[in-house]
């Protein structure tokens, strides 16, 4: 039996149809979606919609007149229908589950590596003849953390517009970050430096009287105060790192040479000059205090993407594994099983330490997207003849 069960139409359209016959009840809609079909309190937090139509199709309005339940792994949909005529029921995933199914069949669900683990490897007879279900889930879930750090392609992003502010919240799912950069009017981007050997973010700025004591409120606690170090750093002129000014003449910032465009062809051009600092993209500063990142101020109103890593296990959506990266899950399972028993050999244990470090080793370069095409067009560069 085939792997895929949605029809074409459930996969591209996101939608399934049943045809109801004249003076028939129907009980239950069965359906083939990759996706689980998910009923909260309210058909408004649904993942789908139920509607029926009474004129062949041309028009269909929700179905409200009975109570709607899910069977069969959430794939099936149980209400009693009844009409008088012929009529068309159909069920449409809303637009996020719909994308979440695209591309589904190259990824696997968690709860299907954990089931298919403990039917292959425990059992009577087998390596690991007992283990509870919540020691698997826990080994699993931690391996995916850590295969979502460097291995999986867990990179998300969000855009944003920075305000005057100059600062954005951190997602909720946020771990790391990978890459800032401002989009143009184009939608070409251009990367933010961070500028952690350039200023910081104080987290404690406490107030002091004249002989430098600290001052405490009423609760015994340091009074605290606004950071000089920040307010100057928000009120910088960029270009005065960047090389964009000469130095005051007369009280008055000069430009390399004639004007700003002259000073503007030198960036990077200056022996000595450091890279960091010789470019006109910006700055960015993590604030963990506030949990947000700060920007310079030539940021304001730009458009701003944060590529992150997430850990994979912050929303049901992200529980999947690659399908490259499933015998790679198995050893991470079975190793930290073993590796955490009394009593198994310690020659069995490296055994699957270094199973699972060739795994591994496998699902990262399954999953590098280096592409032989890609390698020649940068590669047919070296063929260029350099004028001089």
């Amino acid at each position: 039996m085939g792997l895929i069960t949605e029809t074409n139409e459930e996969y591209y359209a996101g939608e399934k149809v049943f045809l109801i016959a004249a003076s028939t009840t129907q009980s239950s809609f069965e359906t083939t979606f990759n996706t689980e079909l998910v009923l909260n309190s309210s058909s408004a937090d649904a993942n789908f919609i139920f509607e029926i139509s009474l004129d062949g199709g041309a028009t269909y309005n929700p179905y409200s007149a009975g109570v709607i339940s899910l069977s069969n792994n959430n794939k099936t949909l149980d209400v009693s229908v009844a009409v008088a005529g012929p009529s068309i029921a159909r069920i449409i995933l809303k637009i996020a589950a719909v994308q979440n199914n695209y591309g589904g069949y190259s990824y696997v669900k968690l709860n299907d590596i954990i089931n298919t683990f403990i039917a292959t490897y425990v059992g009577t007879g087998k390596l690991i003849p007992s283990v509870k279900r919540t020691d698997v889930i826990f080994h699993a879930k931690r391996g995916l953390q850590e295969f979502s750090y460097d291995t999986l392609k867990s990179i998300k992003s969000q855009e944003v517009t920075i305000t005057p502010s100059l600062s954005m919240i951190i997602p909720q799912d946020y771990v790391n970050y990978v890459r800032l950069s401002w989009t143009d009017a184009y939608g070409i981007k251009h990367i933010i430096y961070p500028s952690d050997n350039l200023t910081i973010k104080p987290t404690d700025v406490p107030l002091q009287n004249v002989n430098g004591d600290f001052i405490q409120d009423q609760y015994g606690s340091n009074t605290q105060g606004t950071s000089d170090t920040s307010r100057n750093w928000d009120n910088l002129n960029q270009r005065r790192l960047s090389g964009g000014f000469d130095a005051y003449q007369n009280g008055v910032e000069n430009y390399y040479g004639d004007g700003y465009m002259f000073g503007h062809q030198q960036l990077g051009m200056r022996y000595g000059a450091l890279p960091e600092t010789t470019q006109v993209n910006g700055y960015f500063t993590m604030n963990p205090a506030r949990g947000t990142i700060s920007f310079s101020s030539d940021m304001n109103g730009r458009t701003v993407v944060l590529e992150y890593i997430s850990d994979g296990l912050a929303y049901d959506t992200d529980s999947k594994v690659p399908k490259m990266a499933e015998e790679a899950m198995y050893m991470h399972i079975a190793y930290s099983i073993l590796a955490g028993r009394s009593g198994v050999q310690e020659y069995i244990v490296q055994r699957f330490k270094k199973d699972r470090r060739a795994q591994l080793r496998n699902a990262k370069i399954r999953l590098s997207d280096i592409k032989l095409d890609q390698i020649v067009r940068i590669m047919r560069n070296k063929s260029k003849q350099i004028k001089h």
